[in-house]
């Protein structure tokens, strides 16, 4: 959190300085700025007083102004109206407009506010839509459309964007606080700002809800073809800001409403009564999901989109293993909003439900695997909670720099390992004891966690087996996961040999496990490991399972001209021979590796690695920001050609003068 007030009016080059510093890595170009077009309509709405420091001026939509002095902010902007009222309100200096969400009704006139030199921040998952956004025009399905959310809604040119607003975080300036609270529906990336104003508690509540009762439109809500995500993410968003108590709601079309508590839950009912009008019955929208008791101490949370547990100790602290998405609404929506350089977004659930049953804090989390729908609440928790994060340890490089690889389903934040846990490894937490071992197949990067709870012997297995009709268990196979011939059937061995009463897998309700389960499972590996040698050609059988045998580490470097970018070659040999190779890296013209050929013996069933550097020249200058590199490869005398790839983000800096340049 940081202290967002302006000692003084931004000069150009101080805001694109501001623009360009606060950009999250990765960062997207700006490819040019707007250019300021004054609104080509104006109207006699003049702004209103709500209350001492608050007004608001009913623009394309509803334009806050919030006064300290001569200074204030705008939350959301419109076509830009507000400026030409400062002077009468007393107003010397706009020292921030506060996006709710992109559309472009909130947005039209930001090209004015950049001309002006007034810093722009936004919500951290829309980002994209201001900054990037003619990219994204370029690359948009028109055609065969069935991702129908409204981003057609958006900005039709770039603007500079100088501060994300995190979710959860606290956006400061001026001794003012404003809270932001994730509440998607409108759109997938909305916000809302909660701050107290002249003695009350204030949310700026975007288009989440028009009036008591009301939104402002149903197709803002369909985000996928037939669909009606939005409605299920605004119940959610309406009831974790009920939780905020506001006492004043502005939203961003329709009258400001006192005491909107009551207003809001009609809204909510109304909605529940559409989502159910629209789904089978026994459907639950996602606040409605609740926690299935396994044990007194054992909690499955099975209808999010992964399952999840919290075991939960006499002392009221709580371990979670996985702690993944709210529901498959909420994940599949979010992932299919995300740009190219950002991650799943991820809102916090379940857990004031699981107080209910003596849970005061979450103490420790283990993820069973690396995949993001088991873990992408893990930075949540550690922020806002001080949860610690312990994982087999095979796990610790994927989690704390998910830049590294190109694997299935990777979380793109990074998550600090508290612990790492060894194989095979018992330890204690609480009043209870557990032991790990290392469980492939589904993925390499991950451990099953056997314990006994209540009497009764659980494996926490994550995804290494499916039983949703709890009688048959069957596995699946993602090459991009590290997967070897018998990774699947170690994971049955360690089920075998540690024999739990119980199976608690990453996705459906826990399960008693029995021999014939087992039994038929066994067979069903076997005979997927029969078939990898019937169907690949190569002896060396896990030679066809591997598509990254070669790789370029970290596969998104981040490269700054006129400095080294350290990269590792990254080799695994399947072979029962060694391997000796010559590797060049296929690089732009102008870039050059150190050395320029890498050279590696790696013994047979081994791994091996090398240290290189790639060199952008000082100002080297490109059309786009992140540039695709390959390593070709010479093997034992035949030369395989650029089997392994890579991409290098590039990074500007800014000298002590402010400017952006490229060295």
């Amino acid at each position: 959190m940081r202290d967002n007030s302006a000692p003084g009016k931004l000069s150009r080059r101080g805001f694109l300085q501001a623009g360009v510093a606060s950009l999250a890595v990765p960062q997207l170009p700006v490819l040019h700025a707007e250019t300021p077009v004054a609104p080509n309509f104006s109207t006699d709405a003049q702004p209103r007083r709500i209350s001492e420091n608050l007004f608001v001026l009913e623009d394309t939509c509803n334009v806050y102004l919030v006064r300290d002095g001569g200074h204030g902010v705008l939350v959301d902007f419109g076509s830009g109206m507000m400026l030409k009222h400062l002077p009468e309100l007393g107003i010397a200096q706009i020292d921030w407009i506060l996006h709710t969400h992109f559309h472009r009704d909130q947005a039209q006139g930001d090209s004015l506010a950049v001309a002006e030199g007034i810093p722009i921040a936004v919500p951290a998952h829309e980002r994209h839509f201001f900054q990037d956004a003619e990219r994204l025009w370029n690359n948009r399905r028109v055609f065969e459309l069935y991702e129908v959310r409204n981003d057609f809604f958006s900005l039709t040119q770039n603007v500079p964007v100088a501060a994300s607003l995190a979710d959860y975080d606290t956006f400061r300036w001026r001794g003012y606080e404003f809270f932001i609270q994730p509440t998607p529906g409108h759109t997938s990336g909305s916000i809302s700002l909660v701050v107290k104003i002249d003695g009350r508690t204030t949310a700026f509540s975007g288009d989440l809800m028009h009036s008591p009762g009301k939104v402002q439109n149903l197709y803002d809500l369909q985000y996928q073809y037939e669909l009606h995500e939005g409605a299920d993410l605004s119940i959610y968003s309406l009831d974790a800001l009920m939780k905020l108590e506001p006492h004043l709601l502005c939203p961003s079309h329709g009258k400001e409403m006192d005491d909107p508590i009551a207003g809001m839950k009609q809204l909510s009912e109304n909605l529940s009564g559409w989502f159910h009008y629209w789904h089978a019955p026994g459907a639950q929208t996602t606040v409605e999901f609740e926690p299935l008791q396994i044990t007194p101490h054992l909690f499955a949370n099975p209808l999010p989109f992964s399952t999840f547990y919290a075991i939960i100790s006499d002392s009221g602290k709580a371990m979670f293993v996985d702690y993944g998405s709210a529901s498959m609404i909420f994940f599949t929506t979010f992932r299919d909003a995300d740009d190219t350089f950002n991650h799943v977004r991820f809102v916090e659930h379940s857990i004031d439900k699981l107080r209910a049953h003596g849970l005061r804090s979450v103490d420790v989390m283990i993820p069973t695997h690396m995949h993001d729908d088991h873990l992408n609440g893990f930075p949540h928790l550690a922020r806002r909670y001080g949860t610690k994060t312990w994982c087999y340890e095979n796990m610790v490089e994927i989690l704390e720099n998910p830049r590294g690889r190109i694997l299935g389903c990777t979380f793109g934040e990074a998550i600090k390992v508290d612990r790492p846990l060894h194989d095979k490894e018992t330890f204690r937490w609480e009043e209870f004891e557990f032991t790990i071992r290392h469980s492939p197949g589904h993925t390499d990067y991950q451990s099953a966690l056997f314990a006994t709870i209540d009497n009764t012997r659980i494996a926490f297995t994550g995804d290494a087996f499916f039983a949703y009709d709890k009688t048959e268990m069957h596995q699946n196979l993602i090459y991009r996961n590290d997967v070897k011939r018998g990774d699947h059937a170690k994971s049955i061995r360690n089920i075998l040999e540690m024999k739990p009463d119980v199976i608690a897998p990453g996705h459906g309700e826990p399960f008693l496990v029995t021999d014939s389960m087992m039994s038929a499972l066994t067979e069903r590996v076997k005979q997927q490991d029969s078939f990898f040698t019937e169907l690949i050609a190569d002896p060396d059988t896990d030679v066809g399972l591997d598509p990254a045998w070669v790789q370029i580490y970290p596969y998104q470097a981040i490269g700054v001209p006129g400095r080294p970018t350290a990269i590792e070659i990254r080799v695994r040999n399947h072979r029962t021979v060694p391997l000796n190779l010559e590797i060049a890296l296929a690089l732009p013209a102008e870039w050059r590796a150190e050395p320029a050929v890498v050279k590696l013996t790696v013994a047979a069933r081994g791994e091996n690695r090398a240290a290189a550097n790639i060199m952008i020249p000082a100002g080297w200058r490109g059309p786009f920001d992140r540039k695709a590199i390959a390593a070709d490869v010479l093997c034992n005398g035949r030369y395989l050609g650029q089997i392994g790839e890579a991409v290098v983000d590039i990074r500007a800096v800014i000298n002590s003068q402010g400017e952006k340049r490229n060295s």
